[in-house]
C-alpha cells in the first residue's frame, strides 16, 4: 500500500513537472516570436538555433527547422521542469518566485553548456544573451505559479508574499516611485522635442542591440522595453537600500550626517558616470537632464519614506540629532 502511495505521489510530481515545464517552455517561445515578429523575422530564433545545432546553414526559416527544434525545445523544458519538481518534493519547499529565478539560470546554464558539449554551438552567439535570460526567468517564475497552483499551497506567491517582508516591500514600492519619476521625466523631455521614447529607445538600443551612437538608435517595442525592465529593476533595489538607510537612521539618528555624505558622494558619482557614458543618447542636455531626473526621483522617493515613517519624522523634527564624526 505504502509502495503505492509513492508511486502515485511520484507519478503526480513527473505529470506536474513536465506540464509546468512545457508551460515554461510556452512562454519562452512566445517571447522570441514576439521578438522575431517586432524585427521583421517571424521564426528566426528556432530556425537559427536549429541550424546551430544541428550544424546547417539557414538562410531562412523553414517548417523543418522551426519544428525539429521546437520539439526539442518542449522536451528540454519538460524534462527540466520535471527535474525542478522532483527537486523540491522531498524538500517540502513551497513553490517560491525565487525558485523560479534559480530555474531561469539553470535552464540557460544547462542549455549552453550541454550544447557546446554535444553540438560545440555557440548558442548564446546566436541570440542576444539579454533576451535568452530575460525569456527563462520570466518562464521560471510561471513554472513556480503553476506548480504553486497544482500543489493547492495556501502560502502567499510573488509579490503579494513580500507583504510578509515589510523592508522588501517598503523598499520595492519606493524604488517603482522613483523609476516613475524619472520615466516620466524624460518622456516629457523627449515629447518637447518631438521625439517620443526616444531616450529609453536610445537607451535600450544600447543595451539590447549594442549600440555606439545616433545613427544606430532604434525606437522600438523590444529596445524600450529592455530598457524599462533594466530601470525597474534598478530601481527596485535603490528603493530597498533607501529604505534601509531610512530605516537605520531611524534607529540611530547619530548616523545621519556620514549617511547624507555617503548618498551625496554617491549621487556625484552617478551622474557624472551617466552623463559621461550616455552624452551621445541624451545629446547636448546629458548632464543636467539626468541631473534633475535623478533630484525628482531623490525627492519622490524621499516623501514616500517620510509620510510612511512617522518615527522617523518624529525624531528629525523634535528629538536632538547627535552627531559624532
Amino acid at each position: 500500500m505504502e509502495g503505492a502511495i509513492m508511486k502515485r505521489a511520484l507519478q503526480g510530481v513527473i505529470v506536474q513537472g513536465a506540464v509546468g515545464g512545457s508551460l515554461a517552455g510556452l512562454i519562452v517561445a512566445l517571447w522570441f516570436f514576439v521578438v522575431d515578429l517586432v524585427a521583421g523575422q517571424p521564426f528566426h530564433a528556432p530556425a537559427s538555433l536549429a541550424a546551430a545545432l544541428f550544424h546547417q546553414q539557414a538562410a531562412e526559416a523553414t517548417l523543418r527547422l522551426v519544428a525539429s527544434y521546437t520539439v526539442l525545445h518542449f522536451g528540454v523544458f519538460a524534462l527540466l521542469g520535471v527535474a525542478m519538481a522532483w527537486a523540491i518534493a522531498p524538500l517540502e519547499a513551497p513553490p517560491r518566485t525565487l525558485l523560479g529565478v534559480v530555474f531561469g539560470f539553470l535552464v540557460l546554464d544547462v542549455v549552453f553548456y550541454s550544447a557546446l558539449l554535444l553540438t560545440g554551438a555557440r548558442l548564446l552567439d546566436v541570440l542576444p544573451w539579454q533576451h535568452v535570460l530575460g525569456a527563462n526567468l520570466v518562464a521560471g517564475v510561471a513554472l513556480m505559479a503553476y506548480l504553486h497552483r497544482v500543489q493547492h499551497d495556501a502560502r502567499p506567491l510573488g509579490p503579494v508574499a513580500l507583504r510578509t517582508h515589510p523592508l522588501l516591500w517598503r523598499g520595492l514600492v519606493t524604488g517603482l516611485i522613483g523609476a516613475a519619476a524619472v520615466a516620466l521625466w524624460f518622456f516629457a523631455l523627449d515629447l518637447v522635442a518631438g521625439h517620443p521614447f526616444r531616450t529609453p529607445g536610445a537607451l535600450g538600443s544600447t543595451l539590447v542591440l549594442g549600440a555606439t551612437g545616433p545613427a544606430q538608435i532604434q525606437v522600438s517595442l523590444g529596445t524600450v522595453a529592455g530598457y524599462t525592465v533594466v530601470h525597474l529593476a534598478a530601481f527596485a533595489v535603490a528603493g530597498v537600500v533607501f529604505v534601509a538607510v531610512a530605516e537605520q537612521v531611524e534607529r540611530a539618528p547619530a548616523l545621519l550626517l556620514v549617511i547624507t555624505l555617503a548618498l551625496i558622494i554617491l549621487e556625484a558619482v552617478v551622474v557624472t558616470t551617466m552623463a559621461l557614458g550616455a552624452e551621445w543618447v541624451l545629446g547636448t542636455v546629458g548632464w543636467w537632464s539626468i541631473g534633475i531626473g535623478n533630484l525628482l526621483a531623490v525627492s519622490a522617493m524621499g516623501w514616500y519614506v517620510w509620510s510612511t515613517h512617522p518615527v522617523l519624522r518624529e525624531r528629525l523634527r523634535h528629538g536632538p540629532v547627535e552627531v559624532r564624526v
